[in-house]
């Protein structure tokens, strides 16, 4: 009788959301069933143009990414090397019964760039941005049956870019349906004030948007949800007299025992906001709440809910590697998972606003975000960039940014440039004047800056336009100590430091010989190696900037240092200072670009965490003789001692700042051991062996199972090791896979910065004994194979299992 009950009870409550659904808003992905042509066709926007021939493909997609790298591609290697162009996307669709009386929009997360957008052959806009999302309204020119979407992506005008951008529509497209009667786009704002352990009031504003300039009155609820889908909240405003166009209706309420959002314990709330015309609900909107408070003291530093905190931040470009800039948000999850591990606390966006799907990551995963808006202003720094469209599209696009964003409570620094040229010339001040006005007319809740470089003040016009709320330095580490002298009563964070440069597994000696590569901006560089790498051991760094360890130095001496962000976690696309072609993507990561960790990791690891750390490195297979330095970062221990084939090399200490331990030691083939102890106890043990020639191949799937939704990922990890199983150092086998089932490849990758290997293919050539191969999950859930085979090694095969989504 209980069971009867309760299924009836449940088929009401479905029946009830159904009803709820057909009558408010409706937010649905539309993605699927595009068409795709590389080539500029002015044709394809009419509706009846036949696009027949054209590829079929889902998005997000990125073309650049698909082509071969080539140093005569107008985006030259600081760009990634790769092609761009113009290109076409075509959708045809037939709009439902049940969205045929209500007004349709379509949603772009995000097209690089100019695109052009045409309805039934009717333009409904440009948007020149490619890091921009933005809305058109279909409504007017639908018809029924067929309708046609069309739109043109000009990323042809190059170099326009100091990084790779991608090229496409390589964010998500949504199409929303609504009420005549419908809070507006990024409509809500949910603030909130007087934040402590014990209650927290929060503060809504909502945008309600009146179509048809309806007469009358509506009523708004907020009301709030924990986690666990609990009501903890609500407020009702009823009575509200609408405008023609636009109402806004303030509310606010409280919570009591909030659960505070941190980086250890994300906590979100939901805010579901609903609209009332009479009886009937005509919008019900979702908004992501986390209930936090933080400050930035000038002495101190960072507090987040009254707890003192440095924030330990990364930058990040937006490319994903071999998936180029289309967005995946596994692919993008495995990058923050990977951040997180090694202690990180923060991700600067540079330079640009993210996919807002990165913000809702961060959200849940506990990561601070400085959130930033441009590289440049009206001064360019490539002849093709973003100062051409400054003046037409600065402010909708900053704008936009923060409306779209400031509801994330990952969020706590608004960036409204990064290293902009007008810091040099009088312009700076009426400029920044204005970009922080237009954010503070929207949001209030953050502090604001900007990444400066010129460090006199009295000739930085962005600083002494005094509208910053925090001072934001790029590298200059050895300036931190008497910032508080230069600057009294000014806060700091370091907005960029490091530009250390790396290739994970190549090393140099001697380590303690600190190398700038370029030595400065004027000289061409002779320096580097024939294999075009920079060595692993952290004495390597760009002329501007400095090593991972005399940059953390500085940082965590000091309190008024509230944090910083280290160019970069991940190592992305473009930019291969400081060797010429076939270089093609940076060195300043403190992970590759397949995602394998540099030795450096180990050092932040060691710093930024409380986990036992015990890192041994570089490699064993040397030259019988060669003098070989050898390493160890290490926590949580007084000591370590080295051994090699079973004889003491001695105990090391860190003493002072240091950071590592260093031994030199003569090479000899066998086992070289290390021993972290504390106390006397044994804390961690690690051994590194000579390895043999190449035997066999070993597969590692950081997932075994995903999910079949056209977009999950699993990323395998190839190594290739000797008889015995260690990993062979100096391994570059080309390796070949297979997969069976339904899923595809979806790009392979080695980390290595000159490769001109394609990202896209079903081989790999292993890069000092490692390379990658992602594979993407179909909508059809059933088992994978993927295997490895190379000429002459054992092959390796590895299971995936696709599960259904329900």
């Amino acid at each position: 009788m209980m069971l009867r009950k309760n299924l009836v009870l449940l088929l009401l409550m479905l029946i009830v959301g159904v009803r709820a659904n057909s009558q408010s808003r409706i937010h649905q992905s539309f993605n699927q069933d595009w068409k795709f042509f590389l080539g500029d066709v002015t044709a394809a926007k009419s509706s009846d143009f036949s696009d027949l021939s054209w590829r079929k493909l889902s998005l997000p997609h990125d073309w650049s990414i698909e082509g071969k790298f080539d140093l005569k591609n107008p985006a030259k290697p600081e760009g990634g090397g790769l092609p761009t162009g113009v290109a076409w996307y075509r959708k045809t669709f037939t709009l439902p019964a049940n969205l045929q009386q209500k007004n349709i929009f379509i949603e772009f997360d995000g097209v690089y760039k100019n695109s052009e957008i045409w309805i039934n052959g009717h333009l409904l806009g440009k948007r020149p941005y490619g890091y921009s999302s933005f809305n058109y309204e279909l409504t007017k020119y639908l018809k029924p049956g067929e309708n046609v979407i069309a739109v043109r992506v000009d990323n042809s005008a190059q170099p326009d870019s100091r990084w790779y951008s991608g090229s496409g529509i390589y964010r998500n497209v949504w199409l929303t349906a609504t009420e005549n009667i419908a809070i507006d786009h990024w409509g809500t704002f949910v603030s909130t004030s007087a934040v402590s352990k014990t209650t927290a009031k929060l503060n809504f504003k909502t945008e309600i948007r009146n179509k048809a300039g309806l007469k009358g009155e509506i009523d708004v609820q907020s009301q709030v949800y924990d986690a666990k889908g609990k009501l903890v909240a609500a407020v009702r405003t009823d009575h509200i007299t609408l405008n023609d166009t636009l109402v806004t209706v303030a509310q606010s309420s409280t919570v009591d025992q909030p659960e505070l959002w941190s980086v250890n314990n994300p906590h979100l709330y939901k805010v579901v906001t609903k609209v009332f015309s009479g009886k009937r609900l005509v919008d019900n909107y979702e908004t992501p709440l986390g209930i936090r408070y933080f400050n930035f003291d000038a002495a101190k530093g960072f507090t987040l809910n009254g707890e003192y905190l440095k924030i330990l931040g990364v930058c990040m470009h937006h490319d994903l590697g071999a998936l180029g800039a289309a967005v995946n948000v596994r692919a993008m999850e495995r990058q923050l998972e990977i951040m997180k591990d090694m202690g990180a606390n923060a991700i600067r966006t540079a330079h640009n606003p993210p996919a807002p799907e990165l913000l809702d990551l961060c959200d849940k995963m506990g990561f601070l975000v400085m959130d930033e808006a441009f590289d440049m202003w009206a001064k360019k720094k490539n002849k093709q960039d973003y100062h051409l469209s400054w003046n037409e599209w600065h402010v909708r696009d900053l704008q936009d940014m923060v409306k779209r964003d400031r509801n994330h409570p990952s969020i706590i620094v608004w960036s409204i440039g990064n290293e902009i040229r007008e810091q040099f010339d009088s312009t700076g001040v009426a400029m920044t004047k204005e970009l922080v006005k237009l954010v503070k007319d929207l949001d209030t809740t953050r502090l604001l800056t900007s990444a400066l470089t010129e460090t006199d003040a009295k000739k930085n016009f962005i600083y002494q336009s005094g509208a910053l709320d925090i001072y934001g330095l790029n590298y200059n580490h050895k300036l931190y100590k008497d910032f508080p002298k230069n600057y009294p009563g000014q806060k700091f964070i370091a907005t960029e430091t490091t530009s250390s440069l790396d290739t994970r597994g190549f090393y140099e000696m001697p380590s303690d010989s600190i190398r700038r590569w370029p030595k400065d901006g004027k000289t061409k560089f002779t320096e580097g190696n024939a294999e075009f790498a920079a060595s692993s051991y952290d004495n390597v760094s760009a002329y501007w900037g400095s090593t991972h360890e005399e940059t953390w130095r500085e940082a965590k001496k000091y309190d008024h240092v509230s944090g910083l962000f280290v160019w970069t976690g991940f190592d992305y696309l473009g930019e291969p200072l400081p060797y010429p072609w076939p270089a093609r993507s940076s060195y300043f990561g403190i992970v590759d670009l397949a995602g394998f960790p540099k030795d450096a990791y180990y050092m932040y690891q060691s710093e930024w965490t409380n986990k036992p750390v015990l890192h041994l490195f570089p490699h064993w297979n040397w030259t019988v003789g060669k003098m070989v330095d050898v390493w160890a970062y290490y926590n949580n221990a007084d000591e370590v001692e080295l051994f090699l084939n079973g004889k003491s090399l001695g105990k090391r200490t860190k003493q002072g700042e240091d950071l590592h331990v260093v031994w030199s030691v003569k090479y000899e083939p066998g086992t070289l051991k290390a021993i972290s102890k504390k106390n006397g106890q044994v804390v961690l043990v690690k051994e590194i062996n000579t390895a043999g020639k190449p035997a066999k191949i070993e597969l590692l799937a950081d997932r075994t199972q995903i999910g079949a939704d056209g977009k999950d990922l699993s990323f395998v990890t190839v190594r290739i090791l000797d008889a015995q199983g260690n990993l062979v150092p100096d391994a570059d086998n080309l390796v070949q896979f297979k997969l069976e089932g339904e899923a595809t490849i979806a790009g392979v990758d080695n980390g290595f910065q000159a490769s001109l290997e394609p990202f896209k293919a079903d081989y790999r050539k292993a890069y000092r004994g490692l390379c990658l191969a992602i594979v993407q999950a179909k909508n059809k859930a059933g088992k994978l194979k993927l295997t490895a085979t190379s000429a002459g090694l054992k092959s390796a095969l590895v299971s995936i299992s696709v599960k259904g989504i329900k």
